[in-house]
């Protein structure tokens, strides 16, 4: 059986990612699950798993990594530390074509590597089968119920990166108090708002449908998760078609401004489209009996769906508040301005439990098509560059990109 020599590569990025692919637990399982397996990995000052918890578990440390056929990181990897000839597997952030990673794709091209994105990587039904999501959803509503605590002075938990840990970050949910009129909407279900609901079910909070909360008040907090055709509808008044509104959505406008004169708090967990219709405009928010004060927008889409959400945040500085009528950025504890908590990397807030979680879905949903069969070209159809360094088929949209004409 042949070979084959998997390296994890050191986080490059500044500021650094605490977060690795496979933690050490999971690289032993590994290499006793497929015996012609050996994992070599970097060191590294900053993983959240030290480099000697990877040592006790029998696992190779190597400065260098060139002897790999494959080698993982999580973010994108610096230029200077791509091996040429090599399969690479991590986020490159190149899909959307992003100015920022322009470079770096021209050199994997150049350097004639397999690039496979963690986010291309989707079973025959064209889902996702691997990513970060649930801890995006996890962490982003902890968040969510420390920033409403701040803004209406009722309690203070602990930031979750300061929490050792998932377990550390829920015992400090008890101190969490709510009012007994509060109202918490989210939008989306997918990897996120299913890790969302984790951290609400955790809380005494009912959970009503759509239409209880928009006609009903209640005497305990709740909250309603919505679906697509909760807050968007045809402009012609026609039925609701979720087919439809993916084809054709200009066909559709935003309804969710019914929730924002209800709502205290509101989660974004939604996937969203740019062609899509916006969710909520600046015209929406200057509504006076406006009662939303905190938006924990983990989808993060900056000038996108959410007016609000004007820019991302850092998880040393979370929150930052919008004035909707001056449409600017304002201290967020003013009265009338709402306190957006709009962190791009929220996963990093837990590092070992997000490693752990992410490591799990790439052993079940990845390793076995990369290392065994692959029946349904799954790492073809995510692989964006070849080895003979070229765009591949379902990535060919991306040369013009490459070439800097758009």
């Amino acid at each position: 059986m042949e070979k084959i020599k998997i390296g994890i590569i050191r986080e490059g990025k500044v500021p650094p990612d605490h977060r690795v692919p496979l933690t050490p637990n999971q690289c032993k399982t590994i290499q006793t699950l497929y015996p012609n397996v050996e994992i070599i990995v970097q060191p590294s000052p900053v993983r959240a798993y030290k480099d000697e918890a990877y040592g006790a578990q029998g696992i190779r440390l190597n400065e260098d990594l060139s002897e790999c056929d494959i080698i993982m990181g999580v973010k994108e990897v610096n230029i200077e530390d791509l091996i040429p000839n090599k399969k690479f597997i991590f986020f490159s952030h190149t899909l959307k074509k992003q100015p920022y990673n322009r470079n770096l794709l021209r050199a994997i091209i150049e350097k004639k590597i397999q690039l496979i994105d963690y986010e291309a990587i989707k079973n025959k039904q064209n889902k996702r089968i691997i990513g970060f999501g649930r801890y995006a959803g996890i962490v982003g509503t902890y968040n969510a119920f420390r920033t409403f605590g701040i803004k209406k002075g009722l309690f203070e938990i602990k930031p979750a990166h300061k929490c050792q840990d998932r377990k550390e970050m829920e015992a400090e949910m008890a101190n969490i108090v709510l009012p007994t009129d509060t109202k918490i909407v989210l939008t989306g279900y997918g990897r996120v708002g299913h890790g969302a609901r984790e951290v609400i079910d955790l809380l005494p909070i009912k959970e009503v449908s759509p239409e209880e909360f928009l006609k009903q008040q209640f005497s305990e907090p709740v909250f309603t998760q919505l679906e697509v055709e909760d807050y968007y509808g045809r402009f012609d008044g026609k039925p609701f078609v979720k087919s439809e509104f993916y084809s054709n959505p200009e066909l559709f406008q935003s309804t969710f401004k019914r929730y924002i004169t209800e709502a205290d708090v509101y989660i974004p967990c939604h996937f969203w489209s740019n062609k899509s219709p916006f969710i909520v405009t600046k015209e929406d928010f200057k509504n006076p009996n406006l009662k939303l004060s905190v938006v924990a927008d983990i989808s993060c889409d900056i000038d996108g769906p959410i007016a609000c959400t004007i820019r991302p945040s850092k998880i040393a500085e979370p929150i930052y508040g919008y004035n909707p009528i001056t449409e600017k950025e304002d201290d967020f504890m003013n009265p009338g301005v709402i306190a957006v908590m709009a962190v791009d990397n929220l996963p990093c807030e837990l590092p070992l439990d997000a490693s752990e979680d992410f490591g799990n879905e790439l052993m079940r949903n990845v390793l076995p098509v990369l290392l065994k069969s692959d029946p349904d070209q799954i790492i073809e159809r995510a692989s964006e560059t070849s080895s003979e360094g070229k765009l591949t088929e379902h990535f060919s949209y991306l040369q013009a990109y490459i070439e800097g004409s758009e």
